[in-house]
């Protein structure tokens, strides 16, 4: 089922926030400082092209904390808005509402990409 619901979520607005994730990363690493979040914003593009069937524990220390703390400032709060309007836009009608929740979930994670691991 979740192959299923990863091809169309790829299909149907999957493939925009995946981009968007990868061109943060894109934007982060053009500074040598900015390699490390470049590098946690192409891990989690992988999670935004294909959410299902995987899930985000949260966790870290200090430097999450900080890293998460610059990301909000610099990046966070577009992607983030992004993901929200989406999935209000998703949650609209039945059948996407599970398309929905995945925005959530990614809006929640744009937040706070540091410190979190996919499973």
């Amino acid at each position: 089922m979740s192959c299923l619901g990863n091809a169309l979520w790829f299909l149907f607005g999957g493939i925009w926030q995946g981009l968007s994730w990868t061109l943060a990363g894109v934007l982060w690493s053009i500074t040598i400082v900015g390699i490390p979040i470049g590098r946690q914003c192409f891990k989690l593009a992988g999670l935004a092209f294909f959410p299902f069937g995987k899930t985000v524990n949260y966790g870290g220390g200090a430097p999450s904390f900080i890293a998460n703390i610059f990301w909000i400032i610099f990046s966070g709060i577009p992607l983030a808005l992004a993901a929200v309007i989406n999935g209000a836009l998703l949650c609209v009608t039945i059948i996407g509402i599970p398309f929905g929740l995945q925005c959530f979930k990614l809006a929640k994670l744009a937040l706070m990409p540091f410190g979190a691991t996919v499973s």
